[in-house]
């Protein structure tokens, strides 16, 4: 199970910055096509959906190796048993709070099929197909979430926390820059 979660995360970040290359290369193409006179209004819809996608599929990723900006100040001065509790009760807020966000990613997108809404752009896609990566996202943040809920429950050290520690043993410290 574990592998299969790692193998997630990693796939939906590599998708994230597929998305992010994309976006470089549209932004290049719509630059040559303004010079070169050809229309490239529908560009800026399909970038505006591979900057969601971008970001909500590198979520879970970004947070399962503290990517994320934590505020540890308190945490790193408290004893072991009590950083603990305060691991487990923010990882469960933060459970419920993605629950809430993957819930309603979902149910918005649901709705969009139901509909078949289409984009306002000048491209008419049916909208429910770039948002499936923000429903899809918000999903794999909240499992990333549960993950780590889970393996902090069990008394080990969040895998957020430990890679971290791993890069400072090597040296390298430019995450918290």
């Amino acid at each position: 199970m574990r592998t299969a979660l790692d193998r997630l995360y990693v796939g939906a970040a590599v998708l994230g910055a597929a998305c992010i290359a994309l976006i470089c290369a549209l932004m290049i193409f719509q630059s040559l096509g303004r010079q070169l006179g050809f229309p490239t209004g529908a560009i800026n819809d399909v970038v505006s959906w591979l900057c969601a996608a971008a970001a909500f599929l590198t979520m879970a990723h970004a947070f399962k190796h503290g990517d994320f900006v934590r505020v540890t100040l308190l945490l790193e001065r408290a004893p072991p048993a009590v950083r603990r509790r305060f691991e487990v009760a923010c990882l469960a807020i933060a459970t419920v709070a993605l629950g809430y966000l993957a819930y309603w990613a979902c149910r918005f997108t649901y709705q969009s099929w139901e509909m078949k809404e289409v984009a306002q752009g000048l491209w008419a896609v049916p909208i429910w197909i770039p948002q499936l990566s923000f429903a899809f996202g918000a999903l794999l943040f909240l499992v990333a979430a549960i993950d780590e809920l889970v393996i902090v429950l069990r008394g080990g050290v969040p895998t957020f926390v430990r890679l971290v520690e791993e890069r400072h043993a090597q040296g390298d410290f430019s995450s918290d820059v």
